[in-house]
């Protein structure tokens, strides 16, 4: 098939970008390069079947040209990262609306031509907010915070794109799915944006004490890149999961202090943890999620989905990764 893949120069973007060029598919990746990394997709650049356009997704022009002959997109550009979600809240605004609506209007015009084209659109767990639940599942109410603090305005703003999305399932049937990612972490994902796994490793190597913030107790489940891009395939290939949500991650809940430890001894058992507050990483009104566990129960019975990655395998996957190009460069 013909496949756009937005964000295809990011970590998770240009894994899915891997796969789908593993499956023998023509693939047409759009990337600004304001997060994502052009030495992402070094190694695949020489494909005869992968055209890379470094371009903004907010071009209403540049969106007619790469959706004119595709069958299926993918669309992961986004804003990425807690640090950068709360020091520049007016770009996650801009960037995880206004490209998502032009992208929706355009496979919409072709759609009513009797072109469908398939969609996947990457949201994301924060679309919960600070839901009380212990387990979240694809029907549970959206709890956000405050206006006033800045956090909210990544989980709003892709929970729009949800909206629109499904607006365009209701109205005119269109073929989307929306993937809701939990933690995903691999190699090429940087840290420089809050990733926390990144993060560790790359102080763990330096011999650098691991920053937790608050008291660590925070709880996560952290699903290997592999095993995400593989699932999002999956359903984009299974017709019965057109017009709904999905969870996708893992479901083992590790708190971060732990996450921090099993870094330390795997990678330099003579690092030492540190302790920041939210404020002194980010900002006084800083609100962070205690836990954040998804229900996985529809995309398993959607498609067969197992992890295959225990954490351990993918602190060492990430670190090995991290080692080589440290070396390379």
């Amino acid at each position: 098939m013909r496949i756009l893949v937005t964000g295809g120069n990011g970590f998770i973007g240009s894994h899915l970008t891997e796969l789908l060029l593993k499956q023998q598919h023509s693939v047409t990746i759009v990337d600004d390069l304001s997060t994502g990394q052009k030495s992402n997709l070094d190694h695949l650049l020489s494909h005869p079947k992968l055209k890379v356009v470094h371009a903004d997704l907010g071009n209403p022009e540049l969106i007619g040209e790469v959706c004119a002959d595709v069958d299926v997109v993918y669309h992961l550009a986004a804003a990425v990262g807690v640090a950068l979600i709360a020091k520049h809240p007016i770009q996650t605004i801009h960037r995880n609306i206004y490209p998502t609506q032009l992208l929706l209007e355009e496979i919409r015009r072709i759609h009513l031509t009797g072109r469908p084209i398939s969609l996947f659109l990457a949201s994301t767990s924060e679309v919960y907010g600070k839901n009380p639940k212990s387990i979240w599942n694809e029907n549970d109410d959206l709890v956000f915070g405050s206006t006033t603090k800045p956090r909210w305005s990544y989980g709003a703003s892709k929970a729009i794109d949800e909206f629109l999305a499904l607006a365009c399932v209701r109205e005119n049937a269109m073929k989307v799915v929306i993937g809701r990612f939990f933690n995903v972490v691999g190699p090429r994902q940087s840290g420089a944006y809050g990733m926390v796994l990144p993060r560790f490793i790359q102080a763990a190597m330096a011999g650098k004490p691991l920053i937790v913030h608050d008291d660590g107790k925070q709880e996560r489940c952290f699903a290997h890149v592999s095993d995400v891009v593989g699932a999002v395939v999956g359903l984009m290939n299974t017709p019965g999961s057109f017009g709904r949500i999905y969870n996708i991650g893992a479901d083992t809940p590790i708190s971060i202090l732990e996450m921090a430890k099993r870094v330390i001894a795997i990678v330099n058992p003579a690092c030492e943890i540190q302790f920041q507050s939210y404020s002194e990483a980010y900002d006084d009104d800083f609100e962070d999620i205690r836990r954040r566990v998804p229900d996985l129960t529809r995309l398993k019975e959607t498609i067969p989905y197992r992890p295959s990655f225990e954490l351990d395998d993918m602190i060492r996957d990430v670190w090995q990764a991290t080692l080589k190009s440290w070396v390379a460069t």
